[in-house]
């Protein structure tokens, strides 16, 4: 809900200075202003919003998992959010960060990490 308000706050800033600029005479520099003020909110959207948005106010943010692995969790550290992986073709757990404007990315990777192997020591339980 708070990215379709930032986003409407954003048009209506566009549509402001377009018809302020038709109303002074110089509809290309309304024109101009609001392709900047369009900009500069992408920008600040996808270099320090979008995850804000997200973690203190309930936004959407869609990541994938790259083919082949498995997801295993997530959590926030500050404003970024940390993703765990899984690739069974190569036994690792992979630990992703996806930052501000994906930006300052880590990645940490275990070897040999088996999270979804099955313990043998367990009693199943009895056919009925």
């Amino acid at each position: 809900m708070i990215t379709y308000l930032y986003w409407a706050a954003v048009i209506a800033l566009v549509v402001l200075s377009l018809f302020a600029g038709s109303r002074l005479g110089s509809l290309g520099k309304g024109a101009i202003l609001g392709a900047i003020i369009f900009l500069a909110g992408w920008l600040a959207y996808y270099f320090h919003f979008e995850q804000v948005f997200v973690k203190r106010f309930g936004g959407v943010m869609r990541i994938s998992v790259p083919e082949g692995h498995r997801h295993l969790g997530s959590t926030w550290k500050d404003d970024n959010l940390w993703v765990e992986n899984y690739n069974p073709k190569t036994n690792e757990c992979i630990f992703s960060e996806y930052s501000k404007g994906n930006l300052l990315e880590g990645q940490v990777i275990i070897k040999n990490c088996n999270p979804l192997i099955e313990r043998r020591d367990t009693p199943s339980l009895p056919a009925r």
